[in-house]
């Protein structure tokens, strides 16, 4: 009898979709994903230190609304392979990331409104070790795309690193993504504001 050869299947959801023991799943217990819970560019820097990680997990928890796929005030996308969760992508109003206005890297080379809610921004990945190189960041930037627009969004932007095959680069410096996986899924280049960091961005409406 024939082998039948069936890959996996990836999805992605909005993260109230998921369940937040899955969502702690691909952030685990140990490295900056866990530490950090997404909340780097939510929280201001004055504040980061005294904000302990069981804190930032809550406030993660009400962010995305885990748990509830009734809601519709979630933040996030959750990804699967098959039912095992893989994969994160943090995608919500620009507002919405405070530690962004400060950036040298979002607005140099433009002159931008930084209180404009209605362009979103994809600021973090996170994909589990064993689960990477297989499409995962990919389909989540193309989920988020999506996710923006038909919540309002005019315009939604990345800032994600330029990667090169001789080069090194720490998992966690790549936490914004990379410069192809934003092009493959749309995006075009708005600035250039380091040697190594770019802007990009997708606009659906003027």
């Amino acid at each position: 009898m024939p082998t039948v050869d069936r890959r996996p299947e990836l999805r992605v959801v909005p993260a109230n979709e998921a369940t937040w023991e899955h969502l702690q799943a691909v952030f685990g217990t140990r490295g900056d994903p866990a530490r950090c819970q997404c909340q780097w560019y939510r929280i201001a820097e004055r504040d980061w230190s005294s904000v302990a990680r069981e804190e930032r997990a809550h406030l993660l928890r009400e962010q995305t609304d885990c748990d509830h796929p009734e809601s519709d005030t979630t933040s996030g996308l959750v990804a699967y392979l098959d039912d095992e969760p893989v994969g994160w992508c943090a995608v919500a109003p620009r507002t919405e990331y405070p530690r962004l206005r400060l950036k040298r890297v979002t607005w140099s080379g433009r002159n931008e409104d930084p209180e404009d809610a209605s362009v979103w921004a994809i600021t973090c990945f996170v994909v589990r070790t064993g689960f990477r190189k297989r499409g995962v960041s990919r389909a989540l930037v193309l989920t988020a795309v999506d996710f923006a627009r038909n919540r309002g969004a005019r315009a939604v932007e990345g800032y994600p690193m330029i990667t090169h095959p001789e080069q090194e680069i720490t998992w966690g410096e790549l936490h914004v993504g990379s410069r192809s996986i934003f092009a493959a899924a749309g995006f075009t280049e708005v600035t250039h504001p380091t040697t190594r960091r770019v802007v990009m961005r997708i606009d659906f409406r003027g």
